[in-house]
């Protein structure tokens, strides 16, 4: 037996040496699922077949890159195609140029080109862009080329003003980039599904040519990428797809998880292999993880079990509020840091970006070092650089840096002439720029900053964050995207409520130059590089990532699970996912972390611990010791009589069920129950502590 194969589990042994027909494997977080596509490549290739004959997809450069270094390590150079279905799809355009309607010189656009693009036909149409968002239209257009919609089947069920406007650019649109022999991002899986679609010759000499096709997060794929699957195996079937469906995180970007449910229909005599053994975490992780998923309605059996055994259980560590559930996690890493080479060791999860905020708020007052994963700190972000350029300008209208970060942000008709124009006469006169805005729309712009100082002198910080968001029209700009990127904008947007609320709180001031001085100080400490840092990040981009250590944080109902997710169909179930994706993170140790008390988008809340922690066998948790002090202190509280109740406290009523105290008004409390708020007389009769 080759030695590469001597490493591998039975299972990942039955899979790779699968050669003909269709085969499912189900591959649980940390079972080798990576090694079981390389190796199988590497096995394909000795049984003799070619090596050009294997197509192997996967969803990043990345993790492409991996595999052929993987495949590469075992069998030396190969001709067999390991990439993206984008890269692929660029493969097929290229070899076929003339039929998708190209030349061989065509230019793929980019997100911002195809933007750039919409925006010059609203221009041409006369389309207000304030009133249609060119990101939404943009999105749209995005999400009917995946779903593969036929101008026809746009024309019959988008009937509405707005779709029909959406079907007009996008037909416009079409036709500007074939006139500039382009294609952009989603034509690179379009073009080539219409291309075997309707050529059955090409279709077949790509079938010929790939008689051995490999997918990696089958589970992953939207409608194009499936469709293009399904065509290229369909004279063959010898499709090797690996994927989870516990792991199924991305239907915001259309993954549909049910193709991976459905593949023992598509293909009738499908063999299906289950890799449950994990190679990364504890048991008593993995116990917890499998009690979690196996709550979800529409889900496939597979249970992760581990060699790595472990006495440590899930810690659970309920916090006063979100600032002292950080320093909690803080504490916890410092005790644990000599356990480890470095602070690399740890991850702190959380489920939305606007949680971030208090997370570097705390580590820079503690001198946590920390690196975010994936995106921008949060000070860094743009919307939240545009929101402070406003206060920076209404604090101080010389400040000129400020001024042209947003005298044109939301659009305004204030272009780079214009900004030229009013640099010249600053100079000339003398003056400020701000003080030389002297067309209608620079003096509407300059009202409206005047308008905002204004609005301070009579109102808290906290109030005038609203009152930017909403008089310099960024809400409404980012409500009219319609996209999940500008829901994060917004609620980033409305997060730097807490930022103030609680400057405002501790200062006792609303003096705007100081709270600029102490935002400056932490974005100061945020350019500092960490290469040794704990990782911050949410918890979609953790998805194949692992650390020794993991902090799920904000553990509470409406945060995680989040509330959108419980107004839409099938919500639950993949928060449920995320949260099986955040527990698997983690090799060695895992918290779970919620307060009793939240300041989240500038509001003080009191907030259920989530389904989740209950979801898990409580033998499986440990209650860390501060936290067991405080249940003593519970249950040892309710004595019966009526003062005994304090705000934040979980009650339970004989009728309404489990709640949260919110206000407490002499013999009256108000409790926040599931089906609403409620007042009730503080009478042990009727209300229970937990």
């Amino acid at each position: 037996m080759n030695t590469y194969l001597n490493s591998l589990n039975k299972q990942q042994l039955e899979a790779v040496k699968h050669l003909n027909g269709p085969c499912l494997v189900m591959a649980g977080a940390g079972s080798g699922k990576t090694k079981v596509l390389t190796s199988r490549i590497a096995y394909l290739i000795e049984q003799g077949i070619y090596s050009s004959n294997i197509l192997a997809i996967t969803f990043t450069n990345k993790a492409a890159k991996e595999m052929r270094n993987r495949v590469q390590t075992i069998v030396g150079d190969t001709s067999s195609f390991i990439g993206t279905f984008h890269s692929f799809g660029v493969k097929v355009i290229r070899e076929n140029t003339s039929l998708v309607g190209l030349t061989s010189n065509f230019t793929i656009i980019d997100a911002d080109d195809s933007l750039s693009v919409i925006k010059k036909i609203l221009k041409e149409k006369n389309i207000d862009s304030k009133k249609f968002s060119p990101n939404y239209i943009k999105n749209k257009i995005s999400f009917l080329k995946n779903e593969m919609v036929t101008t026809e089947e746009m024309k019959e069920t988008m009937n509405t003003p707005i779709d029909k406007m959406v079907v007009n650019i996008y037909e416009e649109y079409e036709k500007m980039l074939n006139k500039s022999n382009a294609v952009d991002f989603d034509d690179l899986l379009l073009k080539p599904v219409k291309l075997f679609m309707e050529n059955k010759d090409v279709l077949e000499k790509y079938q010929d040519h790939y008689p051995y096709i490999l997918i990696d997060e089958y589970q992953d794929t939207n409608p194009v990428q499936y469709k293009m699957s399904k065509l290229l195996s369909a004279k063959y079937k010898n499709i090797f797809v690996v994927g989870d469906m516990n792991q199924s995180i991305y239907s915001f970007r259309q993954a549909d998880y049910r193709n991976i449910l459905n593949f023992e229909k598509d293909f009738k005599d499908a063999r299906v292999i289950k890799l449950e053994q994990n190679y990364r975490s504890t048991q008593v992780i993995l116990d917890a993880a499998n009690c979690v998923i196996k709550n979800n309605k529409e889900k496939k059996d597979l249970r992760l079990w581990s060699d790595k055994k472990s006495d440590c259980l899930i810690n659970y560590m309920r916090a006063y509020d979100e600032v002292h559930e950080i320093k909690l996690v803080i504490d916890e890493i410092k005790t644990l840091r000599n356990n480890y080479e470095s602070y690399n060791s740890f991850g702190v999860l959380y489920r939305t970006n606007a949680q971030s905020r208090v997370i570097e708020q705390t580590f820079i007052e503690m001198g946590m070092p920390y690196r975010i994963f994936g995106g921008f700190s949060y000070l860094a972000r743009k919307e939240i650089k545009d929101l402070i350029a406003y206060l920076k300008l209404i604090n101080n209208d010389a400040d000129e840096v400020s001024l042209r970060r947003i005298i044109n942000t939301p659009k305004r008709g204030i272009g780079d002439s214009a900004l030229k124009n009013i640099e010249k006469i600053s100079i000339l006169e003398n003056k400020t720029m701000f003080d030389s805005l002297t067309s209608k729309k620079e003096l509407e712009f300059k009202d409206l900053i005047l308008d905002m100082r204004k609005y301070l002198e009579s109102n808290t910080l906290t109030d005038l964050i609203d009152y930017i968001v909403d008089k310099s029209g960024m809400r409404r700009e980012y409500e009219l995207e319609k996209s999940l990127e500008s829901e994060i904008r917004l609620d980033n947007l409305m997060e730097f409520k807490s930022l103030t609320a609680a400057f405002e709180k501790r200062t006792g001031t609303i003096d705007l130059n100081d709270f600029l001085s102490e935002i400056s100080l932490m974005s100061d400490s945020q350019e500092e590089s960490n290469d040794d840092a704990v990782t911050l990040m949410t918890l979609h981009s953790a998805k194949g990532l692992e650390f020794d250590v993991v902090f799920l944080v904000g553990m509470e109902e409406g945060i995680f699970p989040h509330t959108n997710s419980l107004m839409e169909e099938g919500g639950l179930d993949e928060e449920r996912r995320l949260c099986y994706v955040g527990i698997t993170r983690a090799k060695d140790i895992l918290y779970i972390t919620n307060a009793k008390r939240r300041m989240l988008y500038g509001k003080d809340e009191a907030n259920m611990p989530s389904r989740f922690i209950s979801e898990m066998d409580q033998k499986l948790i440990n209650t860390k010791d501060q936290l067991i002090k405080e249940k003593k202190e519970a249950s040892s509280f309710y004595t019966g009589k009526n003062e005994d109740f304090r705000l934040g406290d979980l009650i339970n009523h004989e009728t309404l069920g489990h709640g949260v105290i919110v206000k407490i008004d002499g013999d009256l409390i108000d409790v926040a129950f599931k089906s609403g708020a409620k007042k009730l007389k503080k009478d042990h009769k009727s209300i229970t502590k937990l």
